[in-house]
């Protein structure tokens, strides 16, 4: 894992969508339930990983009695497409969850956030590539792009050259 010691952020000209999805185990003695799902989430990861075409651009996980993930994905439509598809290790599982996990064991929630181009800032400093890092591209966080003020800013100057071509 290399570490970068440059101030870094990320210029991206294409929108993004974080999707953010976690557990939080409510009954312990009901243990099965949560390796259930948990083994289920490491399917549907090794699928997506496995094929670049499906959208999914980085993923970080943490873990704890509440569990979060952080997605990043090309667009909406691709994270929505992986969903409702019947072939993929997605439906099966939510019809588990319907049919037998969804009894309060475990908890479940996500979030879903469609980031515009040039609407976000982010900072990296003696940090490996991590969240939108591993999505980049990264570039030097210097002159303009030095504070998160000036990020944002160059960011909405981006977002009004686009939307008057």
């Amino acid at each position: 894992m290399t570490i970068h010691h440059d101030r870094l952020t990320v210029s991206r000209d294409e929108g993004f969508v974080v999707f953010l999805i976690g557990a939080r185990i409510n009954k312990w003695w009901l243990i099965p339930v949560v390796w259930a799902v948990s083994a289920a989430m490491g399917r549907m990861m090794r699928e997506l990983t496995a094929d670049p075409d499906s959208g999914l651009l980085s993923h970080e996980s943490y873990t704890g009695r509440t569990t979060l993930m952080i997605q990043y994905w090309r667009s909406h439509a691709d994270l929505h497409r992986y969903a409702r598809d019947k072939e993929r290790e997605h439906a099966p599982a939510w019809r588990e969850w319907i049919r037998e996990w969804g009894r309060g064991a475990l908890g479940i929630w996500h979030e879903t956030y469609v980031v515009e181009p040039g609407s976000y800032e982010c900072f990296y400093h003696h940090m490996p590539a991590f969240g939108l890092g591993k999505v980049g591209p990264l570039v030097p966080a210097t002159g303009e792009l030095k504070t998160a003020a000036g990020r944002l800013a160059a960011g909405e100057a981006r977002r009004a050259t686009q939307r008057a071509a």
